[in-house]
């Protein structure tokens, strides 16, 4: 229920950037500052999350997530009721907070609930419902915030002539503010619901209070893999978001569908994105994970060089199949980071979610290369720059290096 419910937030972004260009009149890059206050939330909020995890446990740092989510998106409705722009940006760096409190827990949670060795199948099952959440996202937001509305630059002057046009602006606005209050109910009423469920012990949680080593940042710099798995997460999560927030437009621009049936086409690459993590998750049982995304890294190089040379059609069931072949690198990267790092384990999970402040300096860096060159085929040259990165860190960075346990951890396995 976690990871579907913090995909939702996610993915509506890539619905606001395109209602936000309409409501507030704005060009891309200002509307790509939401992913840029969005994932700023995440870098700023993700070490405090690990460091409270660290002391209470993952029960108290997903509740407080949770928490921190459900307020975000209530400040949605004060947010469109003083039609501050500057407001919904806070609104949304609240969420992601709460966000980062959520994955900075969950994800090495799942990763040291179990045999290591399977750690990267287990965090891809669990992603996998992470998209489903995505999905949602985008059929409400297509759904209950895009009204179907886009005037042409004739329409806009004249609601200007006839004193309308600030009126359109504000109904445009408030149709965000319904889809928001709905989720921080739901999202308050799971964590009353996380509130009273118990936990299962985990090793580096149990014993006495504390017994057991935390590990140390310094200690994390002796392991490479994950050093680069740090900056994996970095490109990813950027070629991602930005493949994502102007999916809406890259379709527009290039085939002149309406809004609404450019959103469906964004809710069929999340459709696709499900299917290739579940697959994933099945093909790990034969060929390795590092492997495994190292092909499908070189196939998305290959696809968004398609988008990039071929804008059109063509350009546009590419870049629509990317989804399919990065399902697998978030989850993948994180467990291929994560490993061996034993008491590092949550400090480095927190970087690793830190990780994801690509979101914020791709998408607008993207936004400033359309404006360039007026054309969002050229500015997918970002993503496909991302996706040589990971190819590397799959089939090279990623082999795990263990260093020598210090003697606080050796004593701390012998006590063990």
């Amino acid at each position: 229920m976690l990871f579907l419910l913090w995909g939702i937030p996610s993915n509506l972004n890539d619905v606001l950037i395109k209602q936000f260009m309409k409501s507030f009149a704005m060009n891309r890059f200002q509307a790509g500052l939401i992913q840029s206050a969005f994932y700023l939330g995440y870098f700023l909020l993700a070490l405090p999350a690990a460091l409270i995890m660290r002391k209470f446990g993952y029960k108290t740092g997903l509740v407080i997530g949770l928490l921190l989510f459900g307020t975000g998106a209530l400040l949605f409705w004060p947010a469109a009721v003083v039609q501050r722009y500057g407001f919904f940006l806070f609104a949304l760096f609240v969420i992601a907070g709460g966000l980062s409190f959520l994955e900075t827990g969950a994800n090495p949670f799942i990763s040291v609930l179990g045999d290591p060795r399977t750690s990267e199948q287990r965090l891809n099952l669990a992603q996998a419902f992470n998209p489903l959440g995505c999905i949602a996202g985008v059929v409400v937001g297509t759904i209950f915030i895009f009204s179907g509305v886009e005037l042409n630059p004739a329409q806009v002057a004249e609601l200007k002539t006839a004193g309308t046009y600030q009126a359109y602006l504000q109904h445009e606005t408030l149709r965000v503010v319904t889809p928001y209050l709905a989720l921080g109910c739901i999202v308050f009423l799971f964590a009353v619901v996380l509130m009273s469920t118990k936990f299962p012990k985990i090793a580096e949680e149990s014993g006495p209070a504390g017994d057991a080593p935390h590990g140390s940042f310094r200690e994390l710099l002796k392991y490479p893999h994950f050093v680069q798995g740090v900056l994996a997460q970095f490109f990813y999560i950027g070629a991602q978001v930005g493949t994502w927030s102007y999916f809406i437009t890259y379709v527009q621009d290039y085939t002149h569908l309406p809004e609404k049936t450019a959103g469906s086409f964004l809710t069929g690459t999340l459709v696709v994105f499900t299917i290739g993590r579940f697959l994933a998750t099945y093909l790990m049982k034969f060929i390795a994970p590092s492997k495994l995304m190292g092909i499908y890294s070189i196939v998305n190089v290959i696809l968004v060089a398609i988008g990039v040379l071929l804008p059109g059609w063509i350009g546009l069931w590419a870049v629509f199949l990317t989804s399919f072949f990065m399902s697998l690198m978030f989850p993948t990267i994180f467990a291929l980071g994560l490993k061996g790092l034993g008491p590092n384990t949550k400090i480095g999970g927190s970087l690793i979610v830190m990780g994801v402040i690509g979101g914020a300096v791709f998408t607008p860096i993207m936004g400033r290369i359309f404006e360039a060159t007026h054309s969002m085929a050229t500015a997918m040259i970002v993503p496909l720059l991302c996706y040589l990165f990971i190819t590397y860190y799959a089939f090279v960075g990623s082999k795990a290096r263990v260093p020598e346990p210090t003697a606080v951890m050796a004593n701390h396995r012998l006590v063990s």
